[in-house]
């Protein structure tokens, strides 16, 4: 699965300076993920609210949950390194770490939709050195994440990597009903 980099714009770089403020924080920390699912509904997964504001490449990434073990999608800000996908829990700098990382941690296989293509994917969380430079990657498109570190407080905002599951090469046809790999 190819996800496109992020963008710069002037109007981009604008965004950001609103969606890194404290009250930004808030209001989009309560309503982007509204805002995703109804972009990406209306363009059938090609487009989301985020991306088209902030620039930034989004994906679903969809969860088995912890305690539920009922699937989850959520809308999320994913940057492409390698065939890796690098994911910031940093829920807005929020003293509390967000459900999907809950969920990855228990049950590590996902499935990524992208510009409406889903793939499986396995995730981890990444530590030292590796963390230290996903972390980096994540500043450079994103440096909204070093406010939402300082937010945070004494949370380490986890650095998540997704690789392609094992046996595939990243992109395998998905049932949409059940969102089960169907070859």
């Amino acid at each position: 699965m190819q996800i496109e980099p992020y963008k710069t714009h002037w109007f981009y770089s604008a965004t950001k300076v609103i969606l890194t403020s404290r009250p930004g924080s808030w209001f989009f920390s309560h309503t982007l993920h509204l805002f995703d699912r109804i972009v990406q509904g209306i363009s059938r997964e090609r487009y989301s609210f985020t991306e088209l504001l902030g620039g930034v490449p989004v994906i679903t990434l969809t969860t088995t949950g912890a305690k539920s073990g009922l699937r989850r999608s959520v809308p999320l800000v994913g940057f492409p390194d390698g065939d890796q996908i690098i994911l910031i829990a940093s829920n807005f700098g929020r003293s509390f770490h967000p459900a999907w990382y809950h969920n990855l941690k228990a049950k590590p296989e996902v499935l990524v939709t992208y510009k409406g293509k889903s793939a499986a994917y396995r995730a981890r969380e990444a530590e030292g050195k590796e963390r230290e430079l996903s972390w980096k990657k994540g500043l450079e498109c994103y440096p909204g994440y070093e406010l939402y570190r300082k937010r945070a407080g004494s949370r380490r905002i986890p650095v998540i990597l997704l690789t392609p599951a094992p046996g595939s090469r990243g992109e395998k046809p998905v049932s949409v009903e059940t969102g089960q790999i169907t070859s």
